[in-house]
């Protein structure tokens, strides 16, 4: 989670079009570009939010929740200020005295946020409201999809739902649909892919294709499904070692699906250490964001060396795309570092702790840490994992910018 995946990491200009291919995909600015809205004090990072401002601050909450900072007030009310009547949230409001427009609610910006008010404390009543708003457009399946009326529910919603209601207390197993009485892990069964796929044994898919209905390993997908099958929440820690090692199972049960999808993660990462992302017209190019994204859904599944591994290579890799992504990325970053027991403040020479508090307001707490060889940096630019659906031809036709989430629909990974 998905991120991370997500994760793993929807726009409102691309809303009416993907309704029509069944998908949604988020997006957000990194070239640099001004932001076309004003930046609001206490948010995190200093790019367009409009399509990942509730997202990132929420992340860069968890983050230092995980390192034992506190946030602003200034910050945390900035989220809580994001708020809709109902308890969702859109990705970005920036009029909050304007209802919220129901096409952009968002329910993986929601699961964040409840996350995120859960790590920092207090804000009970934003946490059930959040909560009842997601039971509110849980699907038939017993999944979510990005924006509830728009396209099938898929797996990296599904699964930071799951992280979110295990955040606040709930029983994910005990949320069914009011029709059919579907679980999210029943959802998430039906996105895993069987151990006779030749193309990806035991992965998930993020939706079956709207044509065919035929699923393709998505290797993002797959990092969130494996900790939300878990029960588990975009900070999720490492479990036990999985004696089972990368053999696939024949998957009827959660835990076995994330056993599988885990192995899947294991043997893709084995032999380079980080996962490979293709934009429209350029090269395979290592994906950091889905990799931190990897690492933590390995760890929480018990692949304690490939974990470790990748974590090693974001390590001595993935500081230039921090700097560059911002307060989501750090976060990342951290989650990664966090979960294989390397040390946020000093991952590969850099303090994640320190870069991540710099992007927005001056904590309230800050650990003492040992100053590493890049401790200072400057307020950066937001980013997230790389998750998008859109195919080829409404890529080139649209032509958007970076796109939070690493979803990619029909594309194997």
């Amino acid at each position: 989670m998905t991120v991370r995946r997500s994760a793993a990491a929807l726009t409102a200009a691309l809303a009416a079009v993907t309704a029509v291919l069944g998908g949604a995909a988020p997006a957000a600015f990194a070239d640099g570009t001004p932001s076309p809205v004003a930046l609001p004090p206490g948010l995190y990072g200093t790019k367009d939010p409009q399509f990942d401002g509730v997202f990132r601050q929420s992340l860069a909450f968890l983050a230092q929740e995980k390192t034992n900072v506190k946030p602003a007030e200034q910050a945390i009310a900035w989220l809580a200020g994001q708020s809709c009547a109902d308890g969702s949230f859109t990705s970005f409001r920036a009029d909050t005295a304007t209802a919220c427009d129901p096409k952009k609610l968002d329910t993986n910006a929601t699961a964040a946020a409840v996350q995120a008010f859960v790590a920092v404390g207090g804000h009970a009543d934003a946490i059930k409201k959040g909560v009842s708003w997601l039971k509110s457009v849980q699907q038939d399946d017993g999944g979510w999809p990005y924006t509830p009326g728009m396209g099938g529910s898929d797996a990296n919603s599904t699964a930071i739902v799951v992280g979110a209601l295990a955040a606040a207390g709930e029983k994910p197993a005990d949320v069914k649909s009011a029709k059919g009485g579907k679980t999210p892990f029943d959802a998430l069964l039906t996105f895993a892919l069987p151990c006779d796929d030749p193309a990806g044994p035991g992965a998930f898919a993020f939706q079956p294709d709207p044509k065919t209905q035929k699923l393709y390993a998505n290797a993002d997908a797959t990092a969130a499904a494996v900790t939300g099958a878990l029960g588990k929440g975009l900070t999720a820690t490492a479990g036990p070692a999985d004696a089972k090692g990368t053999a696939c199972e024949k998957a009827t049960t959660p835990e076995q699906a994330a056993h599988n999808g885990s192995a899947y993660l294991a043997k893709t990462l084995a032999p380079t250490g980080f996962l490979k992302s293709a934009m429209p017209g350029a090269t395979d190019q290592p994906d950091f964001g889905n990799t931190a994204d990897a690492v933590v859904a390995l760890a929480a599944a018990g692949q304690t060396q490939q974990a470790k591994a990748s974590a090693d290579w974001l390590a001595k890799n993935a500081g230039a795309w921090a700097k560059e992504n911002g307060p989501a990325a750090y976060a990342q970053l951290v989650f990664a570092a966090d979960a294989t027991g390397a040390d946020p403040n000093n991952f590969g020479g850099l303090n994640l702790v320190t870069a991540l508090n710099a992007t927005g307001p001056a904590p309230q707490t800050a650990v003492t840490s040992t100053p590493s060889a890049q401790t200072s940096h400057s307020k950066d630019d937001d980013g997230i994992s790389v998750w998008w659906i859109v195919g080829a031809g409404l890529v080139a036709g649209i032509g958007v910018g970076f796109l939070i989430s690493g979803r990619k629909k029909n594309q194997r990974l």
